[in-house]
């Protein structure tokens, strides 16, 4: 008979119900789903202070991380809308506040806390996380002295980006009236909570990207400015899309965040860093009646030094007409020598017309009436002796005395010899009446020669 004190049931090969036993089996899914409701009906608001680990932001939006400590560690999910509220750059190292409620993961029988609302734990970790952000935008050059620009000394329009609100606008635009009146551009904006970093980045950018001749003037000067706070109240000057923004800006940037003793990784971006904002205002701009009495004084410098200009030049003149010769002596050599000249010239005159006279008179005797007959009765008597020569020569006056020329018939050429006549056989004999045509023929063997025409003396 078996004992009733001993449990016989974990021999068993099928489970079956025990006498007495009030709990029945569940499900995975019942149980997991009892923890669910258990955990969260427990711990439905919890607030976890510890440091992230793990951070990773998915595609879809939502964030997941590990909020641990020294001795344990719980996993974290803030689903997309809560992850976009989150006021800082989130990272692994920060420690934190997370604000949620617990719950259960079935899937991994896990455990862990949906984050509402992510919060830096105190000053010391938004200092960390300050001084963590200036090293890395230091690394990268945007602080460095060399990619300072120079303020314009007096610039006509200035660009204020800052709260509409509030007295440090109307610090800013008061201080400017009182020192040197100019116009200025608001670009209202936030100027701490969600979005204020956004907003001040996206003026700054607007106010670079206005064009020079647009129908607004682009600022030649701007103004980041903000009353002063606590660290938390001024973090959206140390984002990092505000430090960027105002490092990437091609306008000077004065950066007046907080008081004095308030710095900002804004103030270490601008070109040039104001200790309040009604410092800034005088940074921007000279002091009008200081500005007035520059250039009064700048006017009677000029003037003064015109007049000490002039006197030294008259007084140097002075001295040089003191040390120059005389008209009479400095001219006196050039004078004689005029007169020289002039002598000279008289005398050659005289001596051109004497000797034009001279030429004159010859000429005039060689051209008497009885010399140009004497030339003109030798000229005819030439022309006479050249006029009987050409008559004595005449190639047709031999003709006159009986004698004939022979040419060959038909050519034109003059024959002179017996045996040319042969040769031609056909001939033409030329009379003083008139040519007549012949023919050569051979006479006993013999040619006949005429005799040759007498030649008349040339005289």
């Amino acid at each position: 008979m078996p004992d009733p004190f001993v449990d016989t049931s974990f021999g068993r090969l099928v489970a079956e119900p025990v006498a007495g036993d009030n709990a029945p089996a569940m499900s995975v899914s019942e149980l997991s789903q009892r923890l669910k409701r258990v955990v969260e009906g427990e711990f439905g608001h919890v607030r976890l202070r510890g440091e992230i680990s793990g951070w990773k932001r998915a595609a879809s939006g939502h964030a997941y991380l590990c909020l641990k400590d020294a001795d344990a560690v719980i996993d974290g999910v803030m689903w997309r809308g809560a992850a976009a509220t989150i006021p800082f750059a989130a990272q692994d190292g920060l420690e934190v506040v997370a604000t949620g409620k617990l719950t259960t993961y079935p899937g991994r029988s896990k455990y862990q806390v949906v984050i509402e609302r992510l919060e830096l734990a105190g000053e010391g970790a938004l200092m960390a996380l300050f001084e963590k952000l200036k090293a890395k935008l230091a690394g990268e050059g945007l602080f460095d002295r060399e990619t300072k620009k120079p303020l314009p000394y007096m610039p006509r329009t200035i660009g204020v980006i800052t709260s509409p609100t509030g007295a440090v606008i109307r610090d800013i635009l008061h201080r400017l009236a009182d020192r040197f009146p100019s116009h200025v551009l608001v670009w209202p904006v936030k100027v701490q909570g969600e979005g204020a970093a956004a907003e001040v980045a996206r003026a700054v950018r607007g106010f670079d990207a206005m064009p020079a001749d647009g129908p607004v003037r682009r600022p030649d000067l701007l103004i980041v400015a903000r009353g002063g706070g606590s660290i938390e109240d001024l973090w959206a000057f140390n984002e990092e899309v505000v430090v960027r923004a105002v490092a990437d800006c091609t306008i000077p940037v004065i950066s007046a965040v907080g008081h004095e003793t308030d710095t900002s990784l804004c103030d270490y971006a601008a070109d040039l860093r104001a200790p309040t904002p009604t410092a800034a205002a005088e940074m921007a701009v000279p002091v009008l009646a200081d500005v007035r009495h520059t250039v009064s004084t700048l006017a009677h410098r000029t003037d003064r030094c015109v007049r000490r200009y002039h006197e030294r030049a008259g007084e140097r003149l002075a001295a040089l007409v003191r040390v120059l010769p005389r008209r009479d002596a400095l001219l006196g050599p050039q004078r004689q020598r005029m007169d020289d000249l002039g002598a000279r010239l008289d005398r050659a005159l005289e001596r051109r017309v004497t000797v034009a006279r001279s030429q004159l008179d010859r000429s005039a005797g060689a051209l008497r009436p009885a010399m140009l007959d004497q030339r003109l009765r030798a000229a005819t008597e030439r022309l006479s002796g050249i006029a009987r020569h050409l008559e004595l020569v005449h190639p047709e006056l031999p003709l006159k005395k009986g004698y004939a020329w022979v040419e060959a018939r038909g050519s034109g050429k003059v024959i002179g010899t017996a045996e040319g006549a042969r040769a031609a056989q056909a001939v033409t004999l030329h009379f003083q009446d008139g040519p007549v045509d012949a023919r050569v023929e051979r006479s006993g063997g013999k040619s006949y020669t005429a005799p040759k025409p007498e030649q008349p003396s040339l005289l």
